[in-house]
């Protein structure tokens, strides 16, 4: 390991192309579920730092000498861009890698990338959060800018599932959403001796609601086949597909438009993405491969 962070610190951080990867060491590591965890990290180059930003939704490429590069979404607060958060759960060869580093150890990181949750158009409006699992983790971003502008916004619910009550992602925060007039609604597929609270798939929670439909914004970010049903209890209760916006994970390689592998219809979701109105996928969202 301390040969490798000896080489990453003579590779160039300063570079305006986008293929190029910026270093940052991990600052620490906050173990969230059962194979989860998030990870702060830290630019080393105190320019890049300084002008670094992101949009709530957005994603960074983060990548591994000899293993490869995987897309993940920020998990943190957009007005704190400096204190760089992503959430990551343990899927494949590069998360792989990356569990198995260490406070100061450095990661590549290129971007952000991709579509945000609009947050300024649904300014004024109810606002849905729907996350399932580790889509809480896209949606956080969001979630802290509504904090910090809730006069500007109406009723804000947020409904979050998770498998069994230790896979409830960042259940410690959810005390202090509900001190900012937030609702918090948490349900489990499978409860134990210990849980309290709902039981059930996540769309389900929709028929404790009563949204208006001519003021409410739905954003949801989880497994597609909930996604899905949350739009259509959406629809259910006449909100319109384009007020109803998903956050779509891909196979994604290059994050700028050149490989195609994160082609979805006609769009690119690192580029159109990941974030759409469910108005702009709905034609392609059961068509098989898409």
């Amino acid at each position: 390991m301390a040969t490798k962070q000896s080489t990453l610190q003579h590779i160039p951080t300063i570079s305006l192309d986008p293929m190029l990867p910026h270093w940052a060491a991990i600052a620490k590591i906050q173990d969230e579920t059962p194979g989860v965890a998030t990870y702060a990290l830290e630019f080393q180059d105190l320019a890049f730092r300084t002008a670094y930003s992101f949009l709530p939704g957005q994603f960074n490429m983060l990548y591994l000498p000899g293993i490869g590069e995987v897309a993940i979404s920020i998990s943190s607060d957009p007005e704190t861009p400096h204190e760089l958060l992503h959430t990551i759960r343990v899927a494949g060869n590069v998360t792989q890698a990356i569990e198995r580093l260490k406070v100061g150890d450095q990661i590549g990181v290129r971007g952000p990338y991709g579509s945000a949750w609009p947050v300024e158009v649904a300014r004024g409006e109810d606002l849905i959060f729907v996350a399932g699992g580790i889509g809480l983790a896209p949606l956080r971003p969001a979630i802290y800018h509504v904090i910090r502008h809730r006069a500007e916004y109406g009723k804000i619910t947020i409904l979050a599932g998770a498998r069994s009550p230790e896979d409830m992602l960042y259940h410690d925060e959810f005390d202090a959403w509900r001190e900012h007039d937030i609702e918090v609604i948490p349900t489990v597929d499978r409860a134990d001796e210990s849980w309290q609270g709902r039981v059930g798939v996540v769309p389900m929670l929709f028929y404790s609601l009563r949204p208006d439909p001519r003021n409410t914004t739905v954003f949801t970010c989880g497994p597609e086949i909930m996604m899905r049903f949350v739009a259509y209890e959406a629809m259910a209760r006449r909100i319109p597909t384009e007020r109803v916006f998903v956050s779509l994970e891909r196979n994604m390689k290059c994050a700028v438009g050149f490989c195609g592998h994160c082609q979805y219809g006609p769009t690119f979701l690192c580029k159109e993405g990941p974030v759409l109105s469910f108005a702009q996928i709905e034609p392609f969202y059961n068509v098989e491969e898409f």
